[in-house]
């Protein structure tokens, strides 16, 4: 836990990659408390000419972006914790891709934990057990 979708714009690259991943897996231990261990993060690339914002191509108007969601076990973070994480997030990102466009974001989804697991086993059931 957690697992990360992360889309950015531009080519792929194993630099942006390796950089994204060690900032994402720091802000996810640091902030949010989860077990390094055990965070997966995929990472897609967008061409800019695919990305659109605000009818407009990413690559019309010379900007970068990103979009991530998190899945984590609903109840386990605060809202002041979810809004640190987005915000440095949001930051870390800037510094990766430069020339961020604002309207790139960060979904942390709260999702239940008899819902939600890996290795066969939901979280309720690692809860009790």
């Amino acid at each position: 836990m957690p697992i990360l979708n992360v889309k950015v714009s531009g080519q792929k690259s194993v630099a942006t990659t390796k950089a994204i991943h060690e900032l994402l897996l720091d802000l996810t231990h640091r902030i949010l408390g989860k077990k390094k261990e055990v965070t997966a993060i995929a990472i897609d690339y967008l061409d800019p000419d695919c990305w659109m914002v605000g009818g407009k191509l990413l690559s019309e108007q010379g900007k970068n972006s990103f979009y991530f969601d998190i899945k984590i076990t609903d109840e386990t973070n605060t809202k002041d914790e979810k809004a640190q994480y987005i915000k440095e997030a949001f930051a870390g990102f800037e510094q990766i891709l430069g020339n961020l466009h604002e309207e790139s974001y960060i979904y942390v989804q709260d999702v239940r934990a008899a819902s939600y697991g890996y290795g066969g086993k939901t979280q309720e059931y690692r809860y009790h057990h």
